[in-house]
Order: structure tokens, then C-alpha cells, then sequence
């Protein structure tokens, strides 16, 4: 090439070698502004037909352009809190000239990760420390043997989490920790968040983006000249209702599933999205903005002899002490954190010694047994005011349910499945938040604030493919919606369903629905598990074995598995039998089996929906 050829528009031969000498002593970010400077000329060029005249090179910067360093955010996510996150500090980045790659880490290529530069990572943490479901092959990666050192890697952790559970952040912990055992440098010591993270959160984004945000290099002279940046479009914007601003839907059934005679209590509930704009596929799951027991708000308020209209500050606004033990804060389960907030308080020689790491396991005993209500009732703190008392708890959040309906065939409503929590403790009934509140303040006609909750990990396959849908008891819900959709669309795939309860008489859940189904050749197969109709319980994971020849040919056919419902038991004991299924029937041993499932994983034919 030419140098006449090489001379961009407006500027001289002369001028382009002047730049290319100085190309030694460029500081970060002259090479974003540079390149956005000359597209402007030659766009300017392009458009009015007009020759641009050039400033004098001394005008243009004391430095010349080099390669800015790639910024990559990894997500790892549950419930979708991290995906939003590393959105809004995508967002961020861009706003301050950066230029960021958004990831979950369950669709990353991890051998791009010797390649990196500056990474950062937002992770959930899912019960007693793991990572979320669909993460979990990107920590095995990161934490295992073919891991790549990364002595050039930057990066920092933003690590969510819920401190009702001992190993409080861990999935995020256990990044930070592995990040630097491969080499890498910190850019940011790593923060933890509760629940509450959107009080914390927007600290270390802002932190992380002024850190790595080109430094202005222009001389004032040409500063006062630069063409205005064209800032990026915005996505569409979306419905309005959304986690932040709730829609009130309004409850058009609730109905008790289970039969006379049950051990448990499980409801279906219909809620009407008419007019609110949302929309949601199989597989998503609705937010639920439930209320505290009236009955428990005012056990406290007497005890605490405190006034119902004290006034208290939550978020920068002031409202009534009762609204606010109602609606903004967590009054059942008690946290690490409200032992500490109440040892402070009350002295308490029993709380004090619950302190520390060394009394995880007590601390944890402890909490079990005893809800907020209960540890003030132990431990009286005469004269607390309001504000001092809230100050402990943590903000109430919404619950997920998945969604066990379709709109293809309930449009503009939202079913769900949900089960009763109810249980006694220290010599009183107690229920669960949300599902008290569904079962003994959601009659027809009454209001829901409710928002969808996005599951890209759990979602059907194309029409004509096999799936193997395996759950428990309200692990079933989103079934329902697979089949709705799959009977509007008119699949073709074959679909087998492995469902389990305690009893057929009076816990088959959707009975008529899946026979109706069978019937119509929409469910082409289904087995059943009732563990406590024989004198043997026999579960899910035990059906599998029995049709374990037939599992694994329809894995060999491209089937999609999916698995929902409890994640302490139900989730590992079918991964168990899936593993011995492979085994015995693929020929293989217990590490290709395992290499196996984690394929179908990676694949995205292997989805898990747990709780």
C-alpha cells in the first residue's frame, strides 16, 4: 500500500506520518477516541461530499492509539438476579467507552478463557454454597485440572447470595478464590450481597467502571471540538411491570388439587394478566410479591410494644411500622445477621456466643429453630424503638413459581402449582410467606402483585424432538405448560413423563389432564411413583431404573431431559440413576457416564428447574 493510498480524508501524507511516529506513547483509551474521531471525518466526507480540513497533528492528541484491552462479563444465575446485573453493568461500561462481551457463564466457551483480558464475574450462590444448576459445568472447568493459567487476566467478583443459608456467597467465593490461584489480578476486591444486593450492587459497578474507563487524553483545544459521540440505541423498551413495579393481578381461581385424606395441601391457582402487556414461555416462572401474616405482625408489635403507626424509613421513604413489617421486611425465617443485629441489642449471653465462624454449625441450629418472632420472645429488649428493631431484617422478596400453564392455551393468565408450606415450631403453627398468603388471602377476585421471571434454561426443544420430563409432587407445573404449548402447536415429538407423590388417591396431581393427553397422543408415555402407597417406598429415580434401557434409547434419539422439583434430594438421586443408566446401557464406565450427561448438559439437553 501506498502512502497516498494509506491517507485517510482530510489529512495530509505528511500529517498520517507525524501520527505514525508518536505510536510509542499512546495512553489507554486515545485509540477509542481516535477511531471514533477519523469515522467521523470519513462519515462527514461520505455524506456532505465536503473536504474536511484537519487540525494540525499537534492539535490532535499528545499520544497515538493502541489496542484497547477486551472486557468479558460472565453471569452465573438462578433466578435471573445476576443475568440482570451484568445487563446494567454492561450498560455502565458502554456509557463510559468501553466496549463489553455479556456472557452466562452456561453458554460461554471456556476455552476462550486464556484469551481474556479483563473479566468480570457476577455469580449466584444456589442453598448451602453451589453454584446455580446451570453453572455448574463452568465450575467444574474453572476449579478442575485442564483450567488454563491466566497470568494476564484481570478480574473482579460480584457475588449474591442469601445469608439465611452458613456458606453465605460461596458460589462467588469460590470464583474469586480459583481466579487467583490460575494467576490472576484483581481489579476489585470482591463485594458480597444479600438479598438486598440492589442497595450494595450499584457501589461496585460504578467502582468497576470508573477503574476501567479510557482516561481522557485530548488537548483542550481539540476537546472543545470533537464531534459529538452518537450514544447506542436502547433495546426496545418492554412492559412496565416488571420485579421493580409489580402488576396486580387479579386471582380468578384457587383450588385445592389434592385429594380428602392427603398429607399436604397443594392448590391451583389462576391469575389473569389481562391488560398488564406480559408475556412468558413454558418453562419461565412468575414472581409472587406476597405479604407477611397479619397474625405474626402483630405478635411482634405486642411484644415489642411498639405502636402499629411508629414510623420507620426503609429506601428513603417513611412509612408505618406495621406496613412496613407487612411488606418490606422478612419477619419469619431469621438470618446470621439478625443474631448479631440482636445480640448487640439485648447482650444476650446465648446470642453472643452463636458468633464467629467456629459456631457455623450452631449458628445454624439455632436459626432453624427459631423464627424472628421466637428469638425476641426469648430475649426481650425493653424500650427498642422502630427503626433500631427494623434495622435487622432483611428486605421480604418475591417468590418464584413456575408457571404451569401456556398461553397458546390460556391466554392472558398464569397458572400455578403451589404447595402449603405448614409445619410447628417452638409450639405454634406456622406456614410459609408466599404460600399462606396463597392459601389464606388469594380468593378469587383479590389482587397480586406479580412480575415474570425469565428461565432461558429451561425451555423446550424444537417440535419433532423427543423429551423425557421427570418431577415431584408441584415439580410437575411446568409440564403442564409443555404439553399446552406442545397440543397448540401440534408437535410431533414423543413426550414421557415420570411423575411421583406420596399417594394415588389423593396426590395425582392433573390426573384427568395427563390421561386426557395419553389419550390424545400429546403425553405418549407416562410412569408413576407413589412412595408411600407400598409397603417399599419407590420414587422417580426408581422408575428410571426400571425403564433404564428405554431412557437411555431415547437419549441415543436426540431426546431433551428435564428435571423439576426439589434440589437437596430429587435433583442428585436422579442424576445418580441417569449415571448408572448410561453406564449399564451405553457400555460405558462411571466417567464417560458422567462425560455423557455432561455433554447433554452443554447441549442444553439436559435442563434442571430445582429449588
Amino acid at each position: 500500500m501506498s502512502k497516498l493510498e494509506f491517507a485517510g480524508p482530510g489529512l495530509t501524507i505528511e500529517q498520517w506520518e507525524q501520527i505514525s511516529t508518536l505510536a510509542t506513547s499512546l495512553k489507554p483509551g486515545q485509540a477509542l477516541w481516535l477511531s471514533g474521531y477519523f469515522a467521523g471525518l470519513n462519515h462527514s466526507t461520505q455524506t456532505s461530499g465536503d473536504v474536511v480540513r484537519s487540525s494540525p497533528v499537534s492539535d490532535l492528541a499528545t499520544a497515538v492509539p493502541v489496542a484497547a484491552r477486551t472486557l468479558t462479563i460472565l453471569y452465573a444465575t438462578e433466578t435471573g438476579n445476576s443475568a440482570g446485573l451484568a445487563r446494567t453493568l454492561a450498560e455502565a461500561a458502554r456509557e463510559k467507552g468501553l466496549d463489553p462481551v455479556v456472557s452466562d457463564v452456561a453458554t460461554y466457551k471456556t476455552r476462550k478463557l486464556k484469551d481474556e483480558q479483563d473479566v468480570l464475574l457476577i455469580a449466584s450462590t444456589h442453598g448451602e454454597g453451589d453454584p446455580p444448576q446451570s453453572a455448574k459445568s463452568f465450575f467444574e472447568f474453572v476449579e478442575g485440572r485442564k483450567a488454563p493459567k491466566l497470568p494476564n487476566l484481570r478480574f473482579a467478583v460480584l457475588a449474591l447470595g442469601d445469608s439465611t443459608y452458613e456458606q453465605y456467597c460461596g458460589a462467588g467465593k469460590r470464583l474469586d478464590q480459583r481466579f487467583e490461584e490460575l494467576g490472576a489480578q484483581r481489579i476489585e476486591a470482591r463485594v458480597d450481597c444479600d438479598v438486598d444486593y440492589e442497595e450494595i450492587a450499584p457501589s461496585w459497578i460504578a467502582a468497576i467502571v470508573n477503574r476501567l474507563a479510557p482516561e481522557p487524553t485530548l488537548q483542550p483545544e481539540l476537546a472543545a471540538s470533537t464531534p459529538a459521540q452518537v450514544a447506542t440505541p436502547a433495546a426496545p423498551a418492554g412492559t412496565a411491570y416488571d420485579k421493580k413495579n409489580p402488576f396486580a393481578a387479579t386471582v380468578i381461581d384457587n383450588i385445592v388439587l389434592t385429594g380428602r385424606g392427603s398429607s399436604k395441601e397443594t392448590r391451583h391457582i389462576e391469575l389473569s394478566l389481562a391488560e398488564s402487556g406480559l408475556l412468558y414461555e413454558p418453562g419461565d416462572a412468575l414472581g409472587i410479591v406476597a405479604q407477611n401474616d397479619p397474625a405474626v405482625v402483630d405478635a411482634l408489635l405486642e411484644r415489642l410494644a411498639l405502636p402499629a403507626d411508629a414510623q420507620v424509613t426503609v429506601k428513603q421513604q417513611t412509612t408505618g411500622l406495621r406496613e412496613a413489617l407487612t411488606s418490606a421486611f422478612e419477619v419469619t425465617a431469621a438470618t446470621p445477621r439478625f443474631i448479631e443485629h440482636w445480640a448487640d441489642i439485648t447482650g444476650a449471653r446465648e446470642l453472643q456466643g452463636l458468633r464467629g465462624t467456629d459456631q457455623a454449625e450452631a449458628r445454624t441450629a439455632f436459626l432453624r429453630n427459631n423464627h424472628v418472632l421466637d428469638i425476641v420472645n426469648q430475649f426481650a429488649a425493653p424500650g427498642i424503638d422502630a427503626q433500631t428493631f427494623v434495622a435487622g431484617l432483611r428486605p421480604l422478596q418475591p417468590r418464584l413459581y413456575s408457571i404451569a400453564s401456556s398461553l397458546a392455551a390460556s391466554p392472558e393468565e398464569a397458572h400455578l402449582t403451589v404447595s402449603t408450606v405448614r409445619y410447628d415450631l417452638n409450639g405454634l403453627p406456622r406456614m410459609g410467606v408466599a404460600s399462606g398468603h396463597l392459601a389464606q388471602r388469594a380468593e378469587p377476585d383479590a389482587t397480586l402483585p406479580v412480575y415474570i421471571q425469565t428461565n432461558s434454561h429451561f425451555r423446550l426443544p424444537e417440535d419433532d424432538t423427543p423429551i423425557i420430563m421427570i418431577g415431584a409432587g408441584t415439580g410437575v407445573a411446568p409440564y403442564r405448560a409443555f404439553l399446552q404449548e406442545r397440543e397448540a402447536r401440534g408437535a410431533q415429538g414423543r413426550s414421557w413423563l415420570v411423575f411421583g407423590e406420596r399417594n394415588f388417591r389423593s396426590d395425582f396431581l392433573y390426573q384427568i389432564e395427563w390421561q386426557g393427553y395419553l389419550k390424545d397422543g400429546v403425553l405418549s408415555r407416562m410412569d408413576v411413583a407413589f412412595s408411600r402407597d407400598g409397603a417399599q417406598k419407590v420414587y422417580v429415580q426408581d422408575r428410571l431404573r426400571e425403564q433404564g434401557r428405554d431412557i437411555y434409547r431415547w437419549l441415543e434419539d436426540g431426546a431433551h431431559l428435564y428435571v423439576c422439583g426439589d434440589a437437596t434430594h430429587l435433583a442428585p438421586d436422579v442424576h445418580a440413576a441417569l449415571t448408572e443408566i448410561v453406564e449399564r446401557h451405553g457400555g460405558l464406565d462411571r466417567e464417560a457416564a458422567h462425560d455423557y450427561l455432561g455433554g447433554l448438559q452443554r447441549d442444553h439437553r439436559y435442563q434442571l428447574d430445582v429449588y
